[in-house]
C-alpha cells in the first residue's frame, strides 16, 4: 500500500498479534514505525522480525504501560522527537482478562481490563490528537472487537471496555474530522493471535484445539481469521486513501456478527 510510504505510524501492543502483523504490513509499504509495548523482549524480537524482512525500515521501539498516562505522554513525545510527526495511530494494546460470570468476576482483574482497554485507548487519543490537529492531518484506528458490537459470554469487563472504545471512536470522529483527522475502529472476531489462543486454553485446558475447531464451525467461513487479514484493513484505514471513512466500526470476523445462531 504505497499510501503509507514515509508516513509515521505509531502502534501500541506491537510486540505480537495484531500489532505486529500491522507493523509488518506497514513496513512493507515503506512506513516509519514507532512500536510500543510493555514487553521489552517481545518488542525487540518484533523489531528484529521486521528488519529481517524489510532491512531498510526505520523502527523505533518504546517500552510503555499504556494504562499509565505518563508512559503514554512519553511514547508520543519520543515518536515526535524521532520522526517529527505522527501520521497514523494504531491504538491496539488490549487484554481479554479472565472468563467468568458477571457476579463471580474478580474485581481487580475487572479494573485492569478497564484500565488497559478503555483508559489506555483514551490516553493515547488524548495525547496524539493535539499533534495531529496542529498538522491538520491524522488517521486513528482504535481496536474494539466483536465484543464491542455484541455480547460475549463470561467476558463482561472486556465487552464493556470494547463498547466504550466504539463510543470514543464515534465521538472523536465527530469532534476532530474538521481538522483532517479520521478516526475509525475495527471489530475483529476470533483472529488466531496469542491472546485468542489463550482464551481457547481457558475454555478447554485439556484440548484448546478442539475449542478452536468448535468455535470456527459457527463462522460462515468455517475458520478463524489471520492477523495479516486484519492488518490489511488497518493499513487502509491508516492511509491517505481513507479520506472519507470516519467514525466507522468495521467488523473483521468472516461475517459471523451478521448471524443469529449457527450457520
Amino acid at each position: 500500500m504505497s499510501e503509507l510510504k514515509e508516513k509515521v505510524i505509531l502502534i501500541t501492543g506491537a510486540a505480537m498479534g495484531l500489532g505486529l502483523a500491522t507493523a509488518i504490513e506497514a513496513a512493507a509499504s515503506g512506513a516509519k514505525l514507532a512500536l510500543v509495548d510493555y514487553n521489552a523482549e517481545g518488542l525487540e524480537k518484533a523489531k528484529a522480525d521486521i528488519l529481517s524482512q524489510y532491512p531498510n525500515s526505520d523502527v523505533l521501539t518504546i517500552i510503555a504501560d499504556t494504562s499509565n498516562e505518563d508512559d503514554v505522554k512519553n511514547y508520543v513525545k519520543e515518536t515526535i522527537n524521532k520522526f517529527g510527526a505522527i501520521d497514523g495511530f494504531y491504538n491496539n494494546a488490549g487484554i481479554e482478562g479472565k472468563q467468568a460470570p458477571l457476579v463471580d468476576y474478580d474485581l481487580d482483574v475487572f479494573k485492569k481490563v478497564i484500565d488497559i482497554n478503555l483508559l489506555g485507548v483514551y490516553y493515547g487519543i488524548k495525547h496524539v490528537l493535539p499533534h495531529m490537529q496542529s498538522k491538520n492531518y491524522g488517521r486513528i484506528v482504535n481496536v474494539a472487537s466483536v465484543g464491542g458490537i455484541r455480547g460475549v459470554m463470561n467476558q463482561t469487563p472486556y465487552v464493556a471496555s470494547k463498547h466504550a472504545v466504539v463510543g470514543i471512536t464515534k465521538n472523536t470522529a465527530l469532534e476532530y474530522a474538521r481538522y483532517g483527522i479520521n478516526t475509525n475502529a475495527i471489530a475483529p472476531g476470533a483472529i488466531l493471535t496469542p491472546m485468542v489462543a489463550g482464551a481457547f486454553k481457558q475454555v478447554n485446558p485439556e484440548d484448546p484445539a478442539a475449542a478452536e475447531a468448535e468455535y470456527a464451525q459457527a463462522n460462515p467461513t468455517k475458520r478463524l481469521g489471520k492477523p495479516e487479514e486484519v492488518a490489511k484493513v488497518v493499513c487502509f484505514l491508516l492511509s491517505e486513501a481513507c479520506s472519507y471513512v470516519n467514525g466507522q466500526v468495521i467488523a473483521i470476523d468472516g461475517g459471523q456478527s451478521n448471524s443469529y445462531g449457527n450457520v
